[in-house]
């Protein structure tokens, strides 16, 4: 990394909370998908309409490893990143019990986009004491958009029902009745890129630890920090990964989160794959964005319970 990008970043990060970030954010709207594939730019501050802040990339090169009698590692673009990933982790697990959000989702599945699926979301963090579980991890979603999926509810609670989670579709659908699923078996897996168990904040992080170490592997990336974008109205910073040349072994050609400048944690994931031509936006492989996030609000075991009177599970 040159001494321009280390002076970058370096200043970027203590913005963060890490090591303030110099220089104005860009967030604008475009009428048509840029050239050369970079994401649209549009606004998610509310509403149900996702789209992407302009970005801008700047090439990070690895400084010569320091001479010394034993060899050391480069630094690696994506070391300020994950480090800062992890400070979000260690940050959740301390200080974050509960929470609600409205999570917008978009996923690929095989060559098919879906829609735009809007769901009320309650999670309750896994909680740990002498490494016992003292909290288990606990999900309730209630799906709010599009019709296809309004009024369908979904329970999961850690080690508890065989593991199972317990679900209903909505409108005609509902008469079907409630079912307990295997999370990764055929009918909850229907539609969805991902397992249930795999929904949350603190999910999302541990995932992203996990590609960016396995693109360490792979060797160097292009890594920027924009400040001045927003998501649903609160003032975030996204970092971006971008592998300019596609390789069999990369997962994403640009890859954004998008962190809360005040809570350090992410609230929009979004990946996109190379685009088709030269004249075209890079397609969307998923994105994932939690809006009107409320922290700690205190949630019991009747937001967890089937039975709960504001539910339908025993409804039809």
């Amino acid at each position: 990394m040159s001494r321009a990008g280390q002076t970058k970043w370096r200043s970027a990060f203590l913005g963060l909370g890490l090591l303030t970030v110099s220089g104005s954010g860009v967030l604008a709207q475009q009428s048509a998908p840029p050239a050369q594939g970079a994401p649209a730019a549009q606004s998610t501050s509310g509403g149900g309409n996702l789209s992407e802040p302009v970005f801008r990339v700047s090439k990070n090169e690895a400084s010569p490893a320091t001479p010394v009698s034993a060899p050391v590692a480069a630094p690696h673009p994506l070391d300020p990143a994950l480090a800062l990933a992890r400070q979000s982790l260690a940050l959740m697990q301390a200080e974050i019990h509960d929470y609600t959000a409205v999570l917008v989702k978009r996923e690929r599945i095989g060559d098919d986009l879906g829609e735009n699926e809007f769901m009320f979301v309650k999670v309750r963090n896994r909680k740990k004491q002498d490494n016992q579980i003292t909290v288990p991890f606990s999900v309730y979603l209630a799906f709010l958009k599009p019709a296809s999926v309004k009024g369908r509810e979904v329970l999961y609670i850690e080690n508890q029902n065989e593991g199972k989670l317990i679900a209903h579709e909505g409108g005609m659908k509902r008469m079907l009745g409630t079912h307990f699923l295997e999370p990764n078996g055929y009918l909850a897996m229907a539609g969805q890129k991902y397992p249930m168990t795999d929904i949350g904040l603190e999910n999302l992080v541990v995932k992203l630890i996990e590609k960016g170490e396995r693109d360490k592997g792979y060797g160097h990336c292009q890594v920027d920090l924009i400040p001045g974008a927003k998501v649903g109205g609160r003032n975030c910073s996204i970092l971006q990964v971008t592998h300019p040349e596609q390789k069999p072994h990369y997962e994403f050609h640009i890859a954004q989160i998008f962190m809360d400048d005040e809570w350090k944690i992410p609230v929009r994931y979004a990946a996109y794959w190379w685009p088709k031509s030269k004249d075209e936006a890079p397609e969307v492989i998923e994105e994932y964005t939690y809006q009107n996030i409320k922290i700690n609000v205190g949630l019991t075991e009747k937001d967890f319970d089937m039975a709960n009177s504001d539910y339908n599970f025993h409804k039809r």
